[in-house]
């Protein structure tokens, strides 16, 4: 079965009757154990997940499953599907918002051989081979050091190298669509695949990759430039961000796509709910965009204040906002 995000996610469990539970304990112990045997693979069960999000907030996980090479990946991936038990990837934690209720399924998250990168240069620029788990924040200063641009728009995108593709993260003007040249991966049920740019199709924050597709690695086309204008660029962007986004407390990053002609923090801040707070979440005082956990807030207060901007923006100036932010985990019905 493929990836599943938000409230319609497969359940494991099913209270209601003594058989089925009984039944989904004897598959999760039945996985358990032949997840346990998988070499190159690192293993939790009913792991809480506000750890290992940006924004501080989750249950608990059925299976955490920690891949760190492709033959520990694929078979975990043969692993589940013959189980039938579902799955979602998370990265560094950002973009998403866990279910205080968690994961009932399988979370991934690479790490080993996914965290590395590989260049190679030519007499135009470079080519960036990086793993689906890379930093990010950490691809982009290093293109900088080298003074390769293309990737200065990313700069402060907290994510990992495999959800920024997969949402065409982008800021600035532009996208990851831009400097993407190949995407490899695999599908649900751990078969290789390999995708070059001709044959994708991206759009605004969507890759319109296939269902269940694990991005394992990609491959980046960069150009040289002058030594020290990549950095220069940087440091205008890093003064940006900081003068006009939240710090201090966690978040998930934009929680809004922005509409056609117009900005989802505008909207929400013209219609008057800056620094709007539904227990121990707020909507942020210096951008509207962002929802913040002040410590201790709960996936719920926060879906709250998600449902509350979209029912006034809607009300007052007929624009529907649409998550940028994914719905991860068991969620009761609204």
């Amino acid at each position: 079965m493929g990836s599943t995000f938000g409230p319609n996610a497969p359940l494991l469990r099913y209270p209601e009757s003594d058989a089925p539970l009984i039944m989904a304990n004897n598959t999760e112990q039945s996985l358990a154990r032949e997840l346990g045997t998988i070499s190159g693979l690192k293993l939790k069960l009913h792991e809480p997940l506000a750890r290992y999000t940006s924004i501080k907030i989750g249950g608990p996980a059925d299976y955490l499953i920690e891949p760190q090479n492709d033959a520990a990946l694929a078979d975990a991936l043969r692993s589940l599907d013959r189980h039938a038990v579902s799955f979602c990837l998370l990265g560094n934690g950002s973009n998403v918002l866990v279910s205080d209720r968690g994961v009932r399924g399988a979370v991934i998250r690479l790490g080993g051989e996914f965290k590395r990168i590989r260049w190679q240069e030519d007499d135009r620029g470079a080519w960036a081979e990086v793993g689906a788990g890379y930093s990010v924040t950490q691809l982009v200063r290093e293109a900088a050091r080298r003074d390769y641009a293309g990737l200065e728009f990313a700069e402060g995108i907290p994510g990992t190298i495999g959800g920024a593709l997969y949402m065409n993260a982008g800021a600035y003007g532009s996208e990851f669509e831009k400097v993407v040249d190949r995407v490899e991966g695999m599908t649900s049920t751990g078969a290789p695949i390999r995708l070059h740019r001709r044959e994708m199709n991206f759009s605004y924050r969507d890759s319109h990759l296939p269902k269940g597709t694990v991005i394992t690695r990609v491959r980046l086309r960069l150009q040289r430039a002058e030594p020290g204008a990549v950095g220069a660029r940087l440091r205008e962007l890093v003064g940006r961000r900081k003068s006009s986004q939240p710090s201090g407390y966690p978040n998930s990053g934009s929680m809004f796509r922005n509409p056609p002609g117009d900005y989802a923090g505008r909207l929400i801040e013209a219609a008057g709910l800056k620094g709007k707070r539904v227990g121990r979440a707020e909507i942020s005082e210096r951008h509207a965009n962002f929802i913040v956990n002040l410590g201790g807030a709960q996936a719920a207060e926060v879906l709250q204040l998600i449902q509350l901007a979209q029912a006034e923006v809607r009300r007052q100036f007929g624009v529907e906002l649409i998550l940028e932010v994914k719905l991860v985990g068991e969620w009761k019905p609204a």
